[in-house]
């Protein structure tokens, strides 16, 4: 039987985004094999069993398209005055809002507290608007929401439900050893928070095996030497190696996924309408209050009755605040009915698969992080999730080595 071969841990961003590592081969265990005759040798089981997902186009439920907020120099955390009132900032983290919440939302209570106010408003109830909320609320604040939308209808429950705390989180430029150091602090608190959440009722939180698949040796999402284009940073293997699990190799005949290597990694996964419904309920329970009502311009922050709020509004700031530092990545999922089975995901020729317990996610995330860049269109496009639907579907259609 073919073994797969331990490698060192490896981050999520240097298997999706561009690692450029070599997988490992494997060695072949010394046992014998019977020979009935040349034309009749048994093919060896695979050491690894997958069971297909029931993938096709006629199983997607829904289709939808979020914008994420991606800011050059990274996620805004400062703080201002508008009108008389302190406004903390508390946006821009790219395809890392659910990843960093806990731990960017620290700092933005961290600073709402320090006007010496304890009565709190909280602008927004996406990933950064709940966890900015609770985390008030538990240093024993008052708080009230105040949201144009709440979940399910909002940018953070579109998202695809993996702990990618590093993915276009800024350019590579914009990565001074200040802002390492404030997004390990993000990253390492985020991650232990969600810890705590971890094998409660609905799983809100847990972990799943991924399997990244490559026709090749490598895997690589590397933008080619002479693209001219910003790299975005990476900080994940090098900043919170430490929290990620050992990766191994499997390389072709180990498993059902026809002549390709497949590399395995453990990644943390949000299954977002459970974890999304307890954060609004532990919210109500601690007394918060929610008042649906949308703002326009800055001027119309005078209306709230707190005076000190955390503008936790996404990428709906670059119309509040005309920040047009806030550039729009597209991401469409399509939703297929579930199936409790299917407990691990894959990440294959551009297309991610997420096992969640909502509905198997499918996403088109392309060759490198400039797919949907500045992109806000929002229309769903059915040919782009049937695309990522048969990407997924014909691995297992592949013929064995």
């Amino acid at each position: 039987m073919l073994r797969p071969r331990a490698l060192p841990a490896i981050g999520r961003r240097q298997f999706l985004q561009h690692s450029g590592a070599a997988l490992l081969g494997s060695t072949l265990a010394g046992c014998s094999v019977a020979v009935l005759s040349p034309q009749r040798r048994p093919a060896p089981a695979p050491a690894l069993e997958l069971r297909p997902p029931h993938a096709s186009a006629d199983r997607i439920t829904n289709i939808t398209v979020c914008t994420r907020p991606f800011r050059a120099q990274g996620p805004r955390l400062d703080v201002e005055q508008i009108l008389g009132k302190t406004v903390v900032h508390n946006y821009g983290h790219g395809g890392s809002g659910w990843s960093l919440s806990w731990g960017s939302s620290a700092i933005a209570a961290e600073s709402a507290l320090a006007s010496g106010e304890r009565e709190v408003a909280v602008i927004g109830c996406g990933a950064m608007g709940l966890t900015s909320a609770l985390l008030l609320q538990r240093a024993g604040a008052k708080v009230r929401i105040y949201a144009r939308d709440l979940p399910p209808n909002v940018h953070s429950s579109l998202a695809t439900g993996l702990w990618t705390p590093d993915s276009r989180i800024c350019f590579e430029e914009y990565a001074i050893p200040a802002f390492r150091q404030q997004w390990q602090r993000m990253a390492r608190r985020s991650f232990a928070a969600y810890q705590t959440l971890l094998g409660l009722p609905g799983n809100p939180v847990e972990f799943i095996d991924v399997y990244f698949v490559s026709d090749g040796e490598k895997f690589s999402r590397a933008l080619p030497p002479e693209d001219p284009r910003p790299r975005f940073a990476e900080l994940q293997h090098e900043l919170v190696g430490d929290l990620m699990t050992q990766s191994e190799a499997f390389p072709p005949g180990s498993h059902p996924l026809g002549a390709r290597w497949l590399q395995r990694s453990a990644l943390m996964m949000f299954n977002l309408t459970a974890y999304t419904h307890l954060l609004l309920s532990d919210f109500r329970l601690g007394g918060g209050e929610i008042e649906v009502t949308e703002f326009h311009t800055p001027a119309e922050l005078a209306r709230v009755r707190e005076k000190t709020l955390i503008n936790a509004t996404g990428y709906g700031a670059r119309a509040l605040l005309g920040d047009q530092s806030v550039i729009p990545v597209r991401g469409q999922v399509a939703r297929v009915i579930p199936e409790p089975q299917v407990s691990y995901g894959l990440l294959y020729n551009g297309v991610a698969f997420v096992p969640r317990r909502d509905g198997l996610v499918f996403q088109v995330i392309g060759a490198n992080d400039y797919y949907g860049f500045n992109d806000d269109t929002t229309v769903p496009d059915r040919a782009e999730a049937e695309r990522a639907v048969s990407t997924i579907a014909a691995l297992f259609n592949a013929p064995r080595p």
